[in-house]
């Protein structure tokens, strides 16, 4: 019987573009994850909210894997805390689906906190395991809020505690992860498992930097790389108050490319105090805001940039850094999370202190001007990227299955990890 699993991503769809506030590197988790164990012979429906009643109920995402959009309250988009008054709609709607189509799953594997609770609802009503990967944490999330709309509400934390408890396994991304779900939620250690999160290594991987500064109309100039939400968290305001330090006496300052924010971002929020600081810094000429991008499309900025920066206060993985190296450019990022495992200090890039204009600058400009450090970075940073193709995450993924249904392990032949 071919194992068929209900993967939930309730409040963002994987098929989104990346970089919008609702979007990111779990849209991209779900989605690589998905198909891949697709590939496998694993049949995957990933159940969304529906945002969009335009959108096609039901979309394939590859050999065996399609995504739901199931609606639940209005469809569409609303902050995170309002759809959870709509969670009983999906869960309904859910199961009506589930009916119509005589499926029978084995295993729900929910992605975020939100998707946690119709999980377990689910999980109950079906006598089937459950797997929970929060992605981000609402108590660390919090601990390092930069504004107070960045606040995680009681209901979140409250969700997440009742979670770890009542979940088959939880998913850490990494041992930094692990150790804060035990920390901060008092998670039995032994149901964690750590799964590290991938980079599609045939789409992102080293081309020609003037190739790609030629197709972006960047010119020949030094150009640093910010990829991700436009929030206080991620720390975009570090890195404009280092971008004047940069440059030593007569030297331009170099372009900043910032990838992502989304097209309705209010005229009084965080992104116009991002434009308000790049206008007082004399940074008018020097950085281009282009709002979020296809995947496709992300290589080519990787490939142009001389590195790519991450000055955030709190990332789960930072799967941002993966892309980035695997494209054999250098990365410096936070010493937060868990970039201090994805990034290798003086070997794949730099770690540098949250918050720290003058630190990152001095990182920067050590990268800038030495060529042959630049180079070994890269190379370097290719080389571990490799080590975390999504085949690979999808074959532990499906090991971890056989956990609570051994027969998943007639699919790990099939894995394409080697």
């Amino acid at each position: 019987m071919t194992l068929k699993i209900a993967v939930l991503s309730v409040h963002t769809c994987p098929l989104a573009a990346l970089g919008g506030k609702e979007t990111g590197g779990m849209n991209v988790y779900v989605r690589e994850v998905a198909r891949e164990l697709g590939r496998m012979g694993v049949d995957v429906d990933v159940f969304t909210r529906s945002q969009n009643p335009e959108i096609p109920r039901v979309v394939a995402l590859g050999a065996n894997a399609r995504v739901i959009h199931l609606p639940a309250g209005p469809e569409a988009p609303m902050p995170r805390e309002e759809v959870h008054r709509h969670l009983p709609e999906f869960v309904a709607n859910l199961e009506a689906f589930r009916r119509r189509e005589r499926i029978d799953y084995s295993i729900v594997h929910s992605h975020y906190w939100l998707s946690g609770v119709a999980g377990l609802s689910l999980s109950c009503r079906w006598g089937v395991p459950l797997i929970q990967m929060f992605h981000t944490l609402g108590q660390l999330k919090n601990e390092v809020a930069r504004a107070p709309e960045e606040l995680e509400p009681d209901l979140r934390i409250a969700e997440e505690e009742r979670l770890v408890v009542a979940a088959d396994r939880l998913v850490a991304s990494n041992p930094v992860e692990r150790a804060h779900l035990v920390w901060y939620y008092r998670a039995a250690a032994e149901g964690i498992r750590v799964i590290p999160c991938g980079v599609d290594t045939e789409l992102f991987r080293p081309m020609d930097q003037g190739e790609a500064k030629a197709a972006l109309g960047l010119g020949p100039a030094p150009a640093l790389l910010y990829v991700g939400r436009l929030s206080p968290i991620k720390g975009l305001e570090t890195l404009l108050e280092a971008l004047p330090r940069v440059p030593q006496r007569g030297e331009p300052i170099p372009t900043l490319v910032v990838v992502g924010g989304d097209a309705d971002e209010p005229q009084n929020g965080h992104v116009a105090r991002l434009r308000e600081r790049v206008a007082a810094l004399g940074l008018g000429g020097a950085v281009r805001f282009l709002g979020a991008q296809p995947q496709e499309g992300l290589r080519l900025y990787y490939a142009a940039a001389e590195m790519t920066v991450m000055p955030s206060y709190y990332e789960s993985f930072g799967m941002v850094a993966l892309e980035a190296m695997a494209c054999g450019r250098p990365v410096i990022a936070s010493r937060v999370g868990g970039l201090t495992t994805t990034v290798q200090e003086g070997v794949t890039g730099y770690l540098v202190p949250e918050g720290d204009p003058l630190v990152l600058a001095d990182r920067i400009s050590a990268i800038l001007r030495d060529a042959d450090l630049r180079s070994r970075l890269g190379r370097e940073a290719a080389r571990r990227a490799a080590q975390y193709r999504w085949p690979c995450v999808a074959e532990a993924v499906c090991r971890l299955y056989t956990e609570f249904r051994p027969a998943a392990s007639r699919h790990l032949h099939l894995a394409r990890c080697q």
